[in-house]
């Protein structure tokens, strides 16, 4: 007959058990994992559920797992904010990583500030970061940086009139207010300057403007695959001048979508992209390419910059983390003190001024050749 296990005995193992499960830290994520930014939000969860993954299986942070509560929000700000609340409210998150979008950023970001839970977000648009808010960071290279980097390379080939098309997000309307600042300092007038819908399908009407206008080079800023569609409807309308992208063009479901339209593409765009390219003593080729194998060699698909934002982010948090421990204040400060943190998108060096970290210097040059990346050298 068996013998009843003694009720002491059993509440005894209580603590034992709740050593042997310490309790994870939470960290929310808020990601267009589907919808138009798919490009953007799918591999940036693919990226987290890795490094989670990894970090987990090595011990976690000081012995304690890292939960990920992932949203998708369809690149949605409604769904965002919705989350965010959630996140922040009922999770009980550490932080935050993400939105993958702009428009998605700047609408959750007074929700973050008002919990204090620290938010590192991978959109780009400089109005998250400016003005500075405490708790609001992101790893984005700045849109004026990619502007600047384009209008130099423009000013480089003589081109001083130009078509410019944005799409009506927060990614768009971002960049437009840059170019639409820095145009005049680099000698370049916009000849034509139009908004575009997000969800376009046919952009030959703009693509029309633009050949009636006789513009001597084509600039696109948006992140959705209408981006594709400039490129295809250009050359499908004779236009042969150079077509320059955003760092949005970072992905190479882009270059799928617009085919061989895409050939001679310019854009600026994170190392990541090209880092087979970089000099052994380059301090990001050792991390980039740590992640691009990695990345590549369990999903079966290349590495784009928007993974490369979720790499910098979680990294940059578990940085913190493991420099001054699970306390919120003090990861916070870790983080606002963070100097020479290499990342995929460059080394970062923030400050109380800087919640950003990049400089210039983050965006590479590049172009598509023969349907591949490549720097788009001197």
């Amino acid at each position: 007959m068996t013998r009843p296990f003694p009720v002491a005995a059993l509440l005894a193992l209580v603590p034992a058990l709740a050593l042997a499960a310490p309790e994870p830290i939470k960290v929310g994520a808020l990601l267009a994992v589907t919808g138009p930014a798919s490009f953007l939000g799918a591999p940036e969860a693919r990226t987290l559920e890795m490094r989670v993954q990894e970090l987990n299986a090595r011990g976690g942070i000081g012995g304690r797992p890292i939960q990920l509560v992932l949203k998708d929000t369809g690149a949605s700000p409604e769904k965002a904010v919705s989350f965010a609340r959630q996140l922040i409210e009922e999770e009980k998150v550490f932080a935050i990583l993400g939105p993958s979008t702009s428009g998605e950023s700047m609408a959750v970001k007074g929700l973050c500030e008002e919990g204090k839970t620290l938010l590192l977000s991978m959109a780009a648009a400089e109005a998250i970061v400016n003005p500075v808010l405490p708790h609001v960071f992101k790893v984005a290279p700045r849109d004026s940086f990619a502007v600047e980097v384009i209008f130099q390379r423009m000013k480089k080939m003589g081109i001083t009139r130009i078509g410019f098309l944005s799409s009506n997000t927060g990614f768009g309307k971002g960049g437009k207010e840059q170019v639409e600042k820095l145009a005049a300092q680099y000698g370049i007038t916009l000849a034509v300057n139009d908004v575009y819908d997000k969800a376009a399908t046919d952009l030959t009407a703009e693509v029309t403007k633009l050949k009636a206008a006789n513009v001597q080079a084509i600039l696109n800023w948006s992140i959705e695959p209408a981006q594709s569609i400039v490129v295809k409807n250009a050359r499908q309308l004779g236009l042969t001048v150079p077509i320059f992208q955003s760092h949005g063009f970072a992905n190479l479901q882009y270059v799928k979508a617009a085919g061989s339209a895409a050939e001679g593409v310019i854009f600026p765009a994170s190392r990541i992209v090209v880092s087979g390219e970089l000099a052994a003593g380059n301090p990001q080729k050792p991390v980039v390419e740590a992640y691009r194998k990695g990345y590549e060699a369990r999903y079966g698909e290349e590495v784009s910059t928007f993974g490369g934002h979720a790499w910098d982010a979680f990294g940059i948090l578990v940085a913190a983390l493991e420099q001054v421990g699970p306390d919120r204040a003090k990861v916070r400060a870790a983080v606002e003190n963070m100097k020479g943190y290499v990342g995929t998108a460059g080394v970062f060096n923030f400050s109380p001024t800087d919640h950003n970290g990049l400089d210039i210097g983050a965006f590479e040059l590049c172009t598509v050749k023969n349907g591949r990346f490549a720097p788009l050298g001197n």
